[in-house]
């Protein structure tokens, strides 16, 4: 049995250049074409030679769907927790096997503080029902960190107690505290409606699907909405899902960024082995390098639009997919 390097969990905290991603990526290739069962019948139902890969444009990427009815995960491994995600009805549609839950940990730590400063320095608010309402979330274990490490007494998560959230947004912004509010739309929708507030030291970030509580809407229009309700100038953005141990993050405009550890790649929908160019739409593929026990290798069933920066949107979800992810609205 080929063993796993122990130095994998290090890497890609100190990827600092293009060869150093590409060398790790194809590392892991290559160990998941050995020991990980369901990527290794991937490749043979392709008839992909692993042997034959030897660029990162080479690396075929398991669907996503494959975590709804097959364990994911190198041979060997046995997860210490198990991410779940639901669908609108609240149906169980993914499972993601995770044995070193500190890597999830320490990848969006690590992301979160590359953008917005360690999370001491905020006051964390998670309103999140739908979410809160189940077991297995890896949103909720994100923010449960987060509003730990955050330190404030008033940090805290929400259900539907938009009163009570609303008294301590008025109190933080009457204490001009640095407050990060972490929603879902259809519930930051329902605050926007009963409690319009100006909210000058609030940062809004939004993440997450409507599971059902709403009608869909394109993203601009739930920014235009929320920016309108609080007198924000933009609305923040985080992109995840139950699938991936990293995220990407926007800062406004729906333009999101990936750690140096995570790329994004852009595939006809017609052809998931060709790439789309610069500006034009297609289906979203994701390395994420911490995905080092899984699957590195991701193809969602998102729709995208990148940018030569290397910044992407996020627009919607191909035909007859759930919507249940992580900011996604179908345009």
């Amino acid at each position: 049995m080929i063993p796993i390097p122990s130095d994998l969990q290090d890497r890609p905290f100190v990827i600092g250049n293009d060869a150093a991603f590409r060398s790790l990526a194809l590392d892991l290739f290559h160990l998941h074409a050995a020991r990980n069962p369901v990527y290794r019948a991937f490749l043979n139902a392709l008839g992909r030679d692993p042997g034959g890969v030897r660029t990162l444009e080479d690396i075929p990427f398991l669907p996503i769907s494959t975590f709804r009815d097959q364990k994911v995960l190198l041979e060997g491994l046995e997860p210490a927790v198990t991410f779940t995600s639901s669908g609108t009805t609240g149906t169980t549609t993914a499972r993601h096997a995770v044995p070193w839950p500190a890597l999830y940990d320490r990848s969006f730590l690590t992301s979160f503080q590359a953008v917005y400063g360690h999370p001491s320095g905020w006051r964390i608010l998670a309103l999140l029902p739908a979410y809160l309402e189940r077991e297995g979330s890896s949103l909720v274990h994100m923010a449960r960190v987060l509003i730990e490490l955050s330190g404030d007494p008033l940090s805290g998560t929400y259900l539907y107690k938009y009163d009570d959230l609303a008294t301590l947004l008025r109190r933080s912004e009457g204490e001009r505290k640095k407050t990060l509010l972490l929603g879902v739309p259809f519930a930051l929708l329902d605050l926007a409606e009963q409690y319009p507030m100006p909210l000058e030291h609030v940062t809004i970030m939004e993440t997450g699907g409507m599971k059902g509580r709403r009608p869909e809407i394109v993203r601009e229009e739930l920014h235009r909405i929320l920016t309108t309700a609080f007198r924000v100038p933009v609305i923040h953005s985080e992109y995840g899902m139950t699938e991936l141990l990293s995220q990407a993050w926007s800062t406004g405009h729906g333009l999101y960024r990936c750690p140096p550890w995570m790329r994004v790649r852009l595939r006809e929908l017609d052809d998931p082995f060709s790439s789309v160019s610069f500006g034009r739409v297609g289906g979203i593929d994701v390395i994420d390098l911490c995905n080092i026990a899984s699957c590195p290798f991701i193809g969602t069933q998102d729709l995208g639009r990148q940018r030569p920066d290397g910044s992407f949107e996020v627009l919607g979800r191909t035909d007859n997919s759930d919507v249940r992810g992580c900011n996604l609205m179908v345009d």
